[in-house]
């Protein structure tokens, strides 16, 4: 249902309303249109008409659309909570924070390299009138109102995350009928691609179930637990040891089979470490969404080279995208070191 909803927003147009507001808002901040980008995914061919430097072009559509996998309603979270047997609802409210944390990071270090070198923005020189940014203003409307909806309903207890996804596809199938784009050709678009997307989890979640149960017959997650925990016993050691082993198959896997290839193997570590999992959860994710842009398969670098063909190399793009790779890895430090912006959100859920 979470991806239903997401399929509507985007087959019906709700999204393009925000970026046109957020383009015109933020447009004299240093790379406004790089920054105004970060929330959303759509302004490369724009960027590049502005002569922004390629390489921080699809870097930061690349990195930013990595984000979606921390804010909620993200399905790698679901699926987490599902296998990890945690509170969706906590995992969602968990991610929050930690989502707008990573993006607020993107935007500083894009303003400040702007700053340092107005280059990279290339003749970014676009101004809007207050009558345009008014008229922006009645279009942004959909999308704050079906996050509230959909995250207060969580929050406060009204409804469950299961009933959270049919909710906001209920609340933003009649937004569309509002704003008179819910035709036809949108909701068969929309049901085509949640029934393929759907399917292809559940493929995925069904294979690592059987690799889970030859896994526990093989007693190898016991084997690792314990050849990890030979090392030290220390919590700091623990999630060094997963780090690095998200870090490096990140590289190689894409991210929902490489969460149900490990989790197998992981969470009895974790567990027997005593950490809390939601916070684990947050932790895992993050890496996931590192190794969705880091080299040789950065699975959203191919995407970017792909939909734009010659007109950006894929060395550019890898480029670009260091920057925001550091980034993440500063979010995913203060994650770590700072559990409270993963875990305030959850203590005050009702």
């Amino acid at each position: 249902m979470f991806l239903l909803m997401g399929y509507l927003c985007t087959s019906t147009n709700m999204t393009q309303g925000l970026f046109t507001a957020m383009r015109l808002f933020l447009a004299r901040l240093p790379g406004g249109l790089a920054v105004s980008s970060v929330m959303a995914r759509i302004a490369v061919p724009e960027m590049l008409k502005h002569n922004y430097n390629r390489g921080l072009a699809t870097g930061t559509i690349a990195a930013s659309g990595t984000l979606g996998s921390l804010i909620p309603p993200s399905v790698l979270l679901v699926l987490y909570g599902v296998y990890a047997k945690v509170s969706v609802g906590q995992l969602f409210m968990a991610g929050f924070l930690p989502g707008i944390m990573s993006a607020l990071l993107y935007i500083l270090m894009i303003m400040v390299r702007v700053k340092r070198n107005p280059a990279l923005a290339g003749n970014d020189q676009s101004r809007a009138t207050t009558q345009e940014k008014l008229d922006a203003l009645k279009e942004i409307w959909p999308l704050p109102l079906l996050i509230g909806a959909v995250l207060g309903g969580i929050f406060t207890g009204i409804f469950s995350p299961t009933e959270a996804g049919a909710v906001g596809t209920c609340i933003a199938a009649l937004i569309a009928i509002a704003r008179r784009a819910l035709t036809t050709a949108a909701i068969k678009d929309a049901l085509i691609n949640t029934a393929v997307s759907t399917a292809s989890i559940f493929i995925i979640l069904i294979g690592s179930l059987f690799f889970t149960r030859f896994l526990a017959l093989s007693g190898v997650p016991t084997a690792f637990s314990n050849l990890i925990l030979s090392v030290s016993t220390d919590t700091w050691w623990i999630l060094v040891a997963v780090s690095l082993i998200y870090l490096v198959l990140g590289m190689f896997i894409d991210s929902i089979g490489l969460m149900l290839l490990t989790l197998p193997l992981i969470l009895p570590l974790v567990q027997g470490a005593d950490l809390n999992l939601v916070w684990f959860g947050i932790i895992v994710v993050k890496l996931l969404e590192v190794g969705l842009v880091t080299p040789p398969i950065g699975l959203n670098v191919y995407v970017i080279k792909g939909a734009l063909g010659n007109a950006v190399s894929l060395p550019e793009v890898f480029r670009g995208v260091s920057w925001f790779i550091l980034m993440d890895i500063i979010a995913l430090l203060l994650i770590i070191f700072i559990p409270a912006l993963s875990l305030y959100l959850p203590s005050r859920m009702h």
